[in-house]
């Protein structure tokens, strides 16, 4: 939990402790960081509004880190408009609250995010979708047990999606994770990889799907 509100902070930790959870609280993003380093939390909630970096900053970055970009974020924050919520959404957190709620609601929350998601030390280090094969590990991809060449942006490209399948990915999360914080490239960029990527993986580039207006989607 990254709360520097000491209060809120508190009871949010009295409450998941007292449902059976292990807490470790940070009032700010560098001590949250360092212990980052040391072990992976199975979720993260996180504040919007910090003293020393922004919410959003953070959750971008958690996102371009490959030992985080799976891990849930539930955002916590005072800000309740629709925008502010895309935009948390959409940078990659899972959930997102606004003050104030009650412990009851934020358990239920909890308990449903990580009913959906994966403890980090049992995640796949291969992930395979149809006859497609993604191994973290050698950094390979393999088509119908054949190795198939992909640039890097190709291969960060294909475990993005393969990482989300079955969950549509917004062009403006694929750009920022793929092609990073500061791409101002048109998102043409995007079509022109995602064509070249499905042409590599043959048959199995019927995979991806198009969400018009939206982003891509990997579902078998």
């Amino acid at each position: 939990m990254v709360e520097d509100d000491k209060s809120i902070q508190e009871i949010e930790t009295f409450a998941l402790k007292n449902a059976g959870y292990q807490v470790e609280s940070f009032a700010l993003a560098k001590d949250f960081y360092e212990a980052l380093n040391r072990e992976l939390p199975d979720l993260i909630l996180l504040d919007v509004m910090l003293p020393d970096e922004d919410g959003l900053s953070i959750v971008k970055k958690l996102r371009l880190r490959e030992d985080t970009v799976t891990v849930p974020i539930i955002m916590v924050t005072a800000k309740s408009t629709e925008i502010d919520k895309v935009k948390g959404l959409d940078i990659g957190a899972d959930d997102y609250m606004t003050k104030p709620f009650g412990v009851m609601e934020l358990i239920s929350r909890v308990k449903a995010m990580l009913r959906r998601s994966v403890r980090p030390e049992e995640r796949e280090r291969v992930l395979r979708m149809g006859n497609v094969v993604l191994d973290m590990d050698r950094r390979a991809v393999y088509v119908r047990e054949t190795p198939c060449e992909l640039t890097y942006k190709e291969y960060e490209l294909l475990k993005l999606l393969m990482t989300n399948a079955g969950i549509v990915t917004t062009r403006e999360v694929i750009l920022d994770r793929v092609w990073g914080m500061d791409f101002e490239g048109e998102s043409r960029t995007l079509d022109m990889h995602i064509k070249t990527l499905r042409q590599k993986l043959k048959e199995e580039g019927s995979l991806i799907k198009t969400v018009r207006n939206v982003g891509y989607l990997m579902n078998p």
